[in-house]
């Protein structure tokens, strides 16, 4: 349930609505638009009673909404949201690009990345510091040591970093060396890692799962907007088919569906989506065309060299050539890449 508050509404009537919904036991979510506060209504199992809520002060209209995911759903908030970390911008006519290596391996390789990604004119860089890997024996990541070294990155270059969480004991560094908060396609229904995350005050990259429906998809993302953090940035990164040459199939068909359902922005992974280094560079010009807010790139100075997925890793030079791309598809959508 939304409450939909005039567009003379004054602070005072609507903390008195989230008070009376605090006194019925239910959460209140106040969402700002460019016009209006709407007040989503969370923790009823059952339509609620809005006969009395309609009579307080500042209150317009209360709309049932029909969607399981409410928060999440453009049903109840119209207007498209915009992310802002760290004055980048996720949503609206901008398209940004988060690059760098699947896994933190050495300062050497993280500086000689972050270096030809800062000079690119891209503001965020990706890196892992802990690797969920399908298998135990597969490198798992650097730990707390990684995230110091993004630390150097952030303090050397002013690049904003995205770093994933694995599990709740760690989420709470993870949020200390990050800007934004990845979560993968492993945890995209760990649902005590989501309620963390909610409860964190960051953003969260959220991951669609390798064989999520849109709606779990959405419903995954409602866990960390119930929890009070409204900063979720969806990201579609490949679903599993029959399709053997591919690893994962990219859905771009979802992008434009998500903005349909929703108002979270959404970016592309075309990295894990695709698997290859080859076909990265054209799926990414796709996902660009297909609506999507941004794009998630690996890159790495010695792909072959990895000690994490270097297959689909595209090198420096394949990114400055992206970039350069990117830059001349952008006004053609109306979209302003960096």
């Amino acid at each position: 349930m939304f409450i939909v508050m005039s567009p003379g509404a004054t602070r005072e009537q609507i903390a008195a609505v989230c008070d009376e919904i605090s006194r019925m036991g239910l959460k209140a979510h106040p969402i700002n638009g460019t016009t209006r506060t709407a007040i989503g209504v969370t923790g009823n199992k059952t339509q609620v009673a809005a006969d009395h809520l309609l009579v307080l002060s500042g209150v317009e209209d209360v709309v049932h909404v029909s969607s399981p995911y409410r928060l999440a759903s453009r049903e109840s908030h119209p207007d498209s949201t915009v992310i802002n970390v760290g004055g980048v911008k996720f949503g609206g006519s901008e398209f940004s690009v988060i690059a760098g290596p699947c896994a933190v391996e050495s300062r050497e390789q993280l500086m000689t990345a972050a270096n030809r990604v800062a000079r690119a004119g891209v503001k965020l860089f990706r890196g892992g510091a802990y690797k969920p890997r399908t298998s135990p024996y597969s490198f798992q990541g650097l730990g707390k040591p990684g995230l110091e070294l993004l630390a150097e990155v952030r303090a050397k270059y002013g690049l904003r970093i995205v770093t994933e969480a694995i599990d709740t004991e760690t989420i709470e560094m993870v949020a200390e060396y990050s800007d934004i908060i990845q979560l993968g396609a492993r945890n995209m229904q760990n649902f005590s890692l989501l309620k963390k995350a909610g409860r964190m005050r960051k953003p969260v990259l959220l991951k669609r799962g390798m064989a999520a429906t849109v709606e779990e998809f959405l419903l995954a993302a409602e866990y960390i907007l119930s929890e009070g953090n409204e900063q979720v940035i969806l990201c579609e990164r490949g679903i599993r088919t029959m399709a053997e040459p591919a690893r994962n199939v990219l859905d771009l068909a979802v992008i434009p569906q998500i903005k349909l359902l929703s108002h979270l922005p959404i970016i592309a992974d075309p990295s894990h989506g695709t698997g290859r280094q080859a076909r990265i560079l054209p799926m990414s010009r796709a996902s660009l065309a297909a609506g999507a807010d941004g794009l998630l790139i690996e890159v790495h100075h010695a792909p072959e060299a990895a000690l994490s997925d270097g297959p689909q890793a595209i090198t420096l030079d394949e990114f400055d050539t992206l970039m350069a791309e990117l830059r001349k598809l952008g006004p053609a959508v109306g979209r302003i890449v960096h």
